[in-house]
């Protein structure tokens, strides 16, 4: 965990796969561990070709089915399903504004919040904002809690302590 903290967890990320592969990530982690999560991850990355959002979309119920039968992820039908859901919502994005960088950044006006509180809160104003656009555009598994974990991992929002050193300003 301290690694993908230290090399992962709060850089900006601008890159339409990544982006995507880390919303579908936090959704597969609802009501789950992050460790659990990231302990598979490598298998969400096989059986879901990189998370490349075209491949993902063209999947078929057989392939989502196969990896629900033996995939190394977490075997729960609406979360398998989701990532091929959330692709075609993706494809629709980028379709219409041109990147889902641009439009995941724009809850953000597309630059990094940096939020400093002891305890930092599951969701915000942002995160219901985000999620209530992500789940009108056909998107999975995309709470405002799940969006808040989303934008503090992605980058959108800097919630690292006071000394920390990936901490911003």
């Amino acid at each position: 965990m301290r690694l993908y903290h230290d090399a992962e967890w709060g850089a900006p990320l601008h890159d339409d796969r990544a982006l995507f592969e880390l919303l579908c990530l936090e959704g597969a982690q609802a009501g789950l561990s992050w460790r659990s999560v990231l302990e598979r991850r490598e298998g969400y990355r096989a059986v879901y070709h990189g998370f490349a959002i075209d491949l993902v979309a063209a999947m078929t119920d057989a392939a989502l089915e196969e990896i629900l039968r033996a995939g190394p992820v977490i075997r729960n039908r609406l979360k398998v399903f989701s990532v091929r859901a959330n692709a075609r919502a993706a494809q629709a994005v980028i379709a219409t504004e041109g990147s889902l960088d641009a439009y995941l950044w724009s809850f953000v006006d597309g630059r990094t919040i940096v939020a400093r509180s002891p305890a930092p809160p599951a969701r915000t104003e942002a995160s219901e904002r985000m999620s209530r656009a992500l789940r009108a555009r056909g998107f999975r598994f995309v709470g405002a809690t799940i969006c808040y974990a989303f934008m503090q991992a992605a980058g959108l929002v800097d919630d690292h302590q006071p000394g920390c050193f990936r901490a911003r300003g």
